[in-house]
């Protein structure tokens, strides 16, 4: 019997939608695979999203060098500590890659980084409790050197690794602090950390010093392995550039070590030095008292200030020089014309000099500069006429900015307002001035009449481009004198040195000539009006320079309120930087002493190729002396090169083959250790400044690369010190009278009693403007 057919509607309609729902799979599948997107969301780069890393490639910051390319800041390299607390991150449970216990790790990190171990339980428990994959430790857990990072590893805390990390350093410490500044890590609103400049040279040339950061991209599996034959795309980092200065790395040392032992003897209340290359106006060091580590800022007070360019002082004596210039100029200096010092009176007021106004009966004028007489100012003021002599401050640069390459430079007030203020002006008191404009100003007495502008940068280049975006070079600033007067003055301020009644002959150097005048200049305190203080009241400076013929350098020294001891005047401490820098410095720069005889040089042949054996005994007939860094074998290179001239008695370095026998490094430069160092392949280590006096390793013996050799170096002042002139024991009080002997007998009373002479007091009425507090401070 035939079964009759009945239609399935529910299979039917089943077969209907599993088809409909295949034709729509097989539609989205072509789809996708044609266009390669989903939901306009393009599906390459999804996966690239979930798979592809990227990796910052950190620019290095730009360093500041000194003239001769030695660092004075730097990156660093440095770690930062970072505890994984994600289980996922260990794969054998045996070799733990996760934080597994937080107590035992907090105990264990707070043995080395500066955190109490309760702060860092309390980050770890938060990290855990918010599921975080890892924490850090903020600044205690950044920057931690090579050293702090081993010993960490020694402890072997499970979940603790070292990310590699940047860090500014300043490897001379105190060094040109407020000149320079610092660079610090801060956190930017994304949470990236960055060095930013904060202070000094750091800070105003922060943009060229930031370097611009690359990346390197590359593709991984889920669990972040790099995948097989996956392209990497490497956008390179961009370091900063680097800002080259005029300073003097070893004159700078020289200057800070002098300051340093001032500051610790006699503990003044502010500090001020500025060395400068009258030819060309180039800042050789700068620095100042209180100052501060850069590395840790310790040491940094509230006053952020550079005060070489944005403190204002009244100069004192030194202002002296340039009244005198202005006579000269004019035809109105006569060295030997007599005039009755003592007392000057102008309309109303009375002047008188620094010995309460008794003066030295008539003198000559030039022994009344030599003495530091207002009263002789005075006089050639009114030979000269107050509105010239303006003038020629003006062209000095006083009243007005030097334009060095430093922001916030002061200008200063000059007062011009009243016949006394013109007065008072000519011997360095009312008026104030920078240091900074007194060392532009006293390089047109250095410089031929040729007053150079003042600057501190050299260059600014990227050593990856090569690109120069600064180059200094020097330049004028006017010519406010002749040739003829420069050297007229600088043969007169000499005399101050060298004269027996001289007030500058704590300053005499041992091997050369000083040309310069001392100071003694009031001090104004918060509420406007002189700080009365007695003898430990006052700024004492100096502006001076050397050797007087022809000078090399030009230095300003200010020494405030010293504690000076009985017996000791103002003048002591100032010596004892000034004369410690200056015969150092040009020794330094080798300078020729005075009286010295012309050694006799050798021009050094090509050695390359010849027996050493041979070449040694050549040299040694010839009075130069030989250091071989080898055995007897051909020589394969030299120190100083062919062509070059060697003075009689100098060391010539031969490179040879074999084991190295250490020569004797006594009295050896730093610059001919370094020239061993390089063709010995040797690692010499050098501490100090200047010449070698010891090493570790004596001579003889035999060493290899691998053997460090520390070599002791210490300054030319070490060799010979410079005496000091002491004066005599006690310091008269303001109504005391001093006979003519004991200022004559003792150049320190006048430094002593100057006080009375740039203040201006007077015999009859004082002589003290009271200035206001913004004009102090300007």
């Amino acid at each position: 019997m035939k079964k009759k057919f009945r239609f399935q509607w529910g299979a039917f309609l089943l077969f209907l939608v599993f088809a409909g729902l295949f034709f729509i799979l097989t539609v989205r599948i072509v789809t996708i695979q044609a266009t390669g997107t989903v939901e306009g969301q393009e599906l390459a780069a999804k996966a690239a999203a979930k798979y592809q890393q990227e990796q910052v490639l950190t620019a290095e910051r730009g360093k500041i060098l000194d003239r001769n390319g030695d660092v004075i800041a730097e990156d660093t390299l440095t770690y930062k500590v970072v505890a994984v607390l994600d289980e996922s991150a260990t794969q054998h449970a045996s070799s733990p890659r996760h934080v597994t216990n937080v107590e035992k790790t907090a105990e264990a990190l707070a043995q080395h980084i500066k955190m109490p171990e309760e702060k860092i339980l309390d980050i770890l428990k938060q990290g855990v409790e918010k599921d975080r994959y890892q924490v850090e430790f903020g600044a205690a857990g950044r920057e931690i050197s090579h050293t702090q990072m081993l010993e960490m590893k020694e402890d072997e805390i499970p979940g603790i690794i070292f990310v590699k990390d940047l860090k500014r350093l300043y490897p001379n410490g105190i060094f040109a602090s407020h000149l320079v500044g610092f660079a610090m890590k801060e956190e930017t609103d994304d949470g990236q950390m960055v060095t930013k400049g904060r202070m000094g040279l750091e800070s105003i040339h922060d943009k060229a010093l930031t370097g611009k950061n690359g990346k390197m991209e590359f593709s991984t599996d889920k669990w972040g392995f790099l995948l097989p034959n996956s392209e990497s795309a490497v956008t390179p980092a961009v370091d900063g550039s680097n800002v080259q200065l005029t300073l003097d790395r070893t004159l700078q040392n020289f200057l800070e070590d002098a300051m340093t032992k001032v500051q610790d003897e006699y503990e003044p209340a502010r500090m001020i030095a500025v060395i400068a290359d009258p030819d060309t106006g180039e800042i050789l060091a700068m620095s100042q008292r209180p100052t501060f580590n850069p590395n840790t800022r310790e040491g940094l007070s509230d006053n952020w200030l550079n005060e070489s360019i944005e403190l204002t002082i009244e100069p004192g004596s030194p202002m002296k020089m340039f009244t005198l210039a202005s006579a000269i100029e004019e035809g109105k200096w006569d060295p030997d014309a007599y005039y009755n010092s003592g007392k000057y009176t102008l309309l109303d007021t009375t002047i008188g000099d620094y010995n309460s106004g008794r003066g030295w009966g008539s003198i000559t004028f030039l022994e009344g500069f030599q003495r530091s007489s207002n009263v002789s100012m005075a006089y050639l003021l009114e030979r000269v006429g107050p509105e010239t002599f303006m003038t020629y401050i003006d062209a000095f640069g006083f009243g007005k900015k030097t334009g060095i390459d430093l922001p916030n430079e002061a200008s200063g007030k000059i007062l011009n307002e009243y016949p006394i203020n013109r007065l008072t002006t000519s011997y360095g008191q009312g008026s104030t001035v920078t240091p900074i404009q007194m060392i532009q100003a006293a390089s047109a007495i250095a410089n031929e009449g040729v007053m150079m502008k003042p600057y501190v940068i050299d260059q600014i280049k990227n050593p990856d481009s090569g690109k120069v975006s600064v180059k200094s070079k020097p330049e004028e600033a006017g010519q406010p004198i002749s040739a003829e007067t420069a050297k007229e003055v600088r043969k007169i301020l000499a005399s101050t040195v060298t004269s027996e009644v001289g007030s500058g002959r704590p300053f005499a150097l041992q091997d050369y000539t000083v040309a310069g005048k001392t100071g003694t200049a009031q001090v104004p305190g918060k509420d406007g009006r002189y700080i009365n203080q007695g003898k430990n009241g006052y700024l004492y400076s100096f502006l001076g320079m050397a050797p007087a013929e022809d000078p090399e350098l030009l230095v300003y020294i200010g020494v405030q309120q010293p504690q000076l001891p009985a017996g000791e005047y103002g003048s002591a401490p100032v010596a004892k930087i000034f004369t410690s820098v200056m015969e150092n410095g040009l020794k330094h720069m080798n300078i020729k002493p005075k009286n010295s005889k012309s050694a006799k040089t050798i021009t050094l042949e090509d050695y390359a190729g010849k027996s050493s054996a041979n070449t040694t005994k050549e040299l040694t007939k010839k009075g130069l002396k030989v250091a071989v860094t080898g055995g007897a074998s051909e020589v394969k290179g030299q120190f100083p090169e062919a062509g070059q001239t060697i003075v009689e008695g100098g060391t010539v370095i031969l490179k040879t083959e074999g084991p190295t026998i250490l020569p004797d490094f006594t009295g050896w430069s730093k610059r001919d250790l370094l020239a061993y160092q390089s063709l010995s392949g040797l690692s010499l280590e050098l501490a100090g400044q200047g010449y070698a006096v010891s090493q570790s390793l004596s001579k003889g013996s035999k060493v290899t690369q691998s053997d460090p050799v520390v070599i002791q170096l210490q300054t030319p002042e070490d060799f010979s010190k410079v005496q000091m002139t002491d004066g005599p024991e006690g310091i008269p009080p303001e109504d005391q009278v001093i006979s003519e002997e004991e200022a004559a007998a003792d150049p320190g009373i006048e430094e002593t009693i100057e006080e009375e002479n740039n203040a201006g007091e007077s015999v009859e009425e004082e002589l003290v403007e009271e200035t206001p507090e913004e004009e102090i401070a300007e």
